[in-house]
C-alpha cells in the first residue's frame, strides 16, 4: 500500500496529509504549512479497535477512523517533496503497523483553496471497525484500555482539546468524554478527577457534528 501511495503521489510536488485525530495534536513530522480543512463524504468516528497504540490484543482500545458519510473538519499538512519519502515512512510505521487503514487521496477544502491530501480511512467491512458500541462499553474501554502511546481516554480527551483549540466543535466526541467523566465520578476519587475532566470537556458549546 505504501508503494501504491508513493506512485500515486508521483514525487513531482509537495505532499499533503489530512489529520482528523491525533495527527492534529501530535503529527511527529516537520511540515512547511498547516491549514484548517474540511472533507465531504467522510466523518470522524471513535469506532476503530486499537490493539497496539491505545490498547492491547487482550484489551483493545479505541482510535478514530474516517468513515464514509457526512463531513469532517480537521487539518492538512504540507510536506516539502524533498522530505516526503522519509516522512511517509515514519508516518506508515505510526499509522499502519498492522495495515488497518485504507489510505485514500481526498479533496480537502481549505481557506487557501482545495488540496489533494492523503487520509487514513476506515472501511465498515474491516475487522477493526467496532460497529455500534453502547455507552457502557465506551465507559469500560475508557476505564481500562492502554497501549504503547497511552490510554484511549487520554487519546479522546487530547483530541477534543486540540479540536477546540482550532475552533472545531465535535459534539459526538464531547459526549463520549462526558461518559468517561461519569465513570470517574462513580469511582473512589469522590468525583474530583471527573469534575476536572468534565469542566475541560464542557468549556465550549458543541454545535458541529463533524
Amino acid at each position: 500500500m505504501l508503494d501504491h501511495v508513493i506512485r500515486e503521489w508521483g514525487g513531482h510536488e509537495d505532499f499533503w496529509v489530512y489529520g482528523y485525530g491525533s495527527l492534529i495534536w501530535r503529527p511527529d513530522f516537520d511540515f512547511a504549512e498547516r491549514r484548517p480543512a474540511r472533507v465531504h463524504g467522510w466523518h470522524r468516528a471513535l469506532k476503530m479497535w486499537s490493539r497496539v497504540n491505545r490498547g492491547t490484543p487482550q484489551n483493545p482500545g479505541l482510535v478514530f477512523g474516517l468513515l464514509s458519510g457526512g463531513s469532517c473538519r480537521g487539518m492538512v499538512f504540507r510536506i516539502p517533496k524533498a522530505d516526503a519519502l522519509e516522512t511517509l515512512g515514519r508516518l506508515w510505521l505510526r499509522e499502519m503497523p498492522t495495515g488497518v487503514y485504507d489510505p485514500r487521496w481526498l479533496d480537502c477544502v481549505t481557506p487557501g483553496g482545495t488540496v489533494r491530501a492523503l487520509a487514513f480511512t476506515l472501511s465498515r467491512r474491516s475487522p477493526n471497525f467496532t460497529g455500534e458500541l453502547s455507552d457502557a462499553r465506551y465507559r469500560e474501554i475508557f476505564s481500562s484500555a492502554v497501549g504503547r502511546y497511552g490510554s484511549s481516554l487520554d487519546y479522546a480527551q487530547q483530541t477534543l482539546q486540540e479540536l477546540r483549540r482550532h475552533a472545531i466543535h465535535d459534539a459526538a466526541l464531547a459526549r463520549l468524554v462526558r461518559l468517561a467523566a461519569d465513570e470517574l465520578a462513580a469511582g473512589a476519587d469522590g468525583g474530583t478527577a471527573a469534575m476536572r475532566l468534565y469542566n475541560r470537556a464542557s468549556s465550549n458549546s458543541d454545535q458541529d457534528l463533524s
